[in-house]
C-alpha cells in the first residue's frame, strides 16, 4: 500500500526508536522519505526540530501536514490509517490492552534496561546503575510469554506490540545480553525477521 501523501521520517539511523517506525512503514508497504537527524552534532536541540517536537526526541513522522511524534504514538496512527483490516492493531478491547501492556514495557523497561545498556556500549556511555537489572526481568518475562505464543499478543500473527519490542531486543547483544539463555525470545527475533519486506537495522 503506498500513502496518497509522502511521508517523511525524520530519523537516526542508529535508534531503535527510529527503526521500529521504519520497519512497520515497509511491512505496511508504504513509501517514505528519511531525513536524518545528527543526535551526535545536538541537531535535535536546534530550533528547527525543537518546532517539530518540543521533546527534542527522534523519530518525528511528517504524514501530508500532520506531524507525529514518539514511536509508539507514531506505530498506532500508522496501524489505524493504512492497516484497514486492523491486523496490526485488533478492535478487541482484551486484544488492544494486552497491546497497550507491551507498548507501555517498550517506553519503559525496554527503554531504560535493555536500550540502555546499548546505547552505554554503542555510544560510549555510563550505564543507568538498575539497567541491567530491568533488562534481566523484562527478558525473562518476554520469554515468558512467548513460550505459550508464537507473537506477543497472538499466535497467529504479529502486532504492533511486536513492533515496538523488536528493535531494541533483537539489538541487546550490542548491549552485552546473551540472547542464547532466551530460546523463545531467539525463536520470535526469526519469526519477525521472516515477514514480507522485512527491513533490518543497522549493527553499531
Amino acid at each position: 500500500m503506498d500513502s496518497e501523501q509522502s511521508i517523511k521520517l525524520y530519523d537516526f539511523e542508529l535508534s531503535g526508536h527510529c527503526h521500529k517506525v521504519r520497519l512497520f512503514l515497509s511491512l505496511l508497504d508504504i513509501s517514505f522519505e528519511t531525513i536524518n537527524i545528527n543526535l551526535p552534532e545536538g541537531e535535535h536541540k536546534t530550533d528547527f526540530f525543537l518546532d517539530l517536537n518540543s521533546f527534542g526526541q527522534v523519530p518525528v513522522m511528517r504524514d501530508g501536514d500532520l506531524i507525529i511524534a514518539d514511536s509508539n504514538a507514531i506505530l498506532i496512527y500508522l496501524a489505524l490509517k493504512y492497516d484497514p483490516l486492523s491486523v496490526w492493531l485488533p478492535v478487541n478491547p482484551i486484544k488492544q490492552a494486552q497491546i497497550q501492556r507491551w507498548l507501555s514495557a517498550a517506553a519503559g523497561p525496554l527503554a531504560f534496561g535493555v536500550a540502555n545498556l546499548r546505547a552505554a556500549r554503542v555510544f560510549k556511555r555510563t550505564a543507568d546503575s538498575r539497567a541491567q537489572e530491568l533488562s534481566d526481568k523484562l527478558l525473562s518475562s518476554m520469554d515468558l510469554e512467548l513460550s505459550k505464543s508464537k507473537f506477543l499478543c497472538t499466535d497467529k500473527n504479529p502486532t504492533i506490540a511486536d513492533i515496538a519490542m523488536y528493535s531494541y531486543t533483537a539489538h541487546s547483544p550490542e548491549g552485552g545480553i546473551n540472547l542464547a539463555q532466551y530460546e523463545n525470545i531467539v525463536s520470535w527475533i526469526k519469526s519477525i525477521e521472516s515477514l514480507p519486506r522485512y527491513l533490518g537495522m543497522k549493527r553499531s
